[in-house]
């Protein structure tokens, strides 16, 4: 299982606390089944910290004007908006709600260069909250091609507290290539012109850098 580098940090943590504890309970604890489910409990805190930290390869599919989604998750809306912020026109939204479950690298949707990124401070709403999106804390990031320009925002939910963004303005971008997570569940909205082509759907599962969420004529 490859473990993403945004993870290592956490993931070395947990291992020395599971080591720690494993000591602690291998010398202290009594009768034996005590200590055989402290172990359990350690070894199911270390798995589930590797499996949330897992980042697969994926083959992105190439063409002209395909816009790719950035996260794995559900698709919970599809609605029209005004976006002002960074397209300053009229545009679809798609949500994206990432489980703490998902995978949850973040990929660029388009190639390009990145044109826009912005901190917002916030609140920690339940990501699948509609208000989440105006209030919650998030990461705001536009890229721009000859064809098309998207905005996508990375958005903290109720557990995840932490948003980690590896790239800045200026940056050259490429479909499908890691730029960053969110930790412990979150959601990501992908907004974009509505001259594109909507090809998927209310409730569909997303795979980041493969599924095809759009494209630009």
């Amino acid at each position: 299982m490859i473990i993403t580098r945004y993870g290592y940090d956490v993931v070395i943590t947990v291992l020395v606390l599971v080591v720690v504890g494993a000591l602690l309970a291998l010398f202290l604890l009594e009768p034996r089944f005590l200590r055989y489910s402290v172990f359990a409990i350690l070894l199911g805190f270390l798995g589930f910290t590797l499996y949330f930290f897992r980042d697969p390869e994926r083959i992105t599919p190439a063409g002209e004007g395909l816009i790719i989604a950035p996260a794995d998750g559900k698709i919970v809306q599809i609605v029209d908006v005004r976006e002002d912020e960074y397209l300053k026109a009229d545009a679809v939204q798609i949500s994206i709600f990432m489980s703490p479950l998902n995978v949850h690298v973040n990929r660029f949707p388009i190639s390009g260069s990145v044109g826009y990124v912005k901190y917002h401070p916030g609140e920690f709403l339940v990501a699948f909250d509609d208000k989440s999106s105006l209030r919650n804390e998030r990461t705001h990031i536009g890229v721009e091609n000859a064809r098309v320009r998207v905005l996508f925002k990375q958005i903290a939910g109720f557990v995840a507290r932490r948003i980690v963004v590896e790239t800045k303005e200026g940056d050259p971008a490429v479909a499908g290539q890691r730029f960053g997570m969110i930790k412990f569940g979150s959601r990501v909205d992908v907004i974009l012109p509505r001259s594109v082509s909507v090809l998927v759907r209310p409730g569909q599962v997303t795979v980041a850098g493969e599924t095809i969420l759009a494209t630009a004529s």
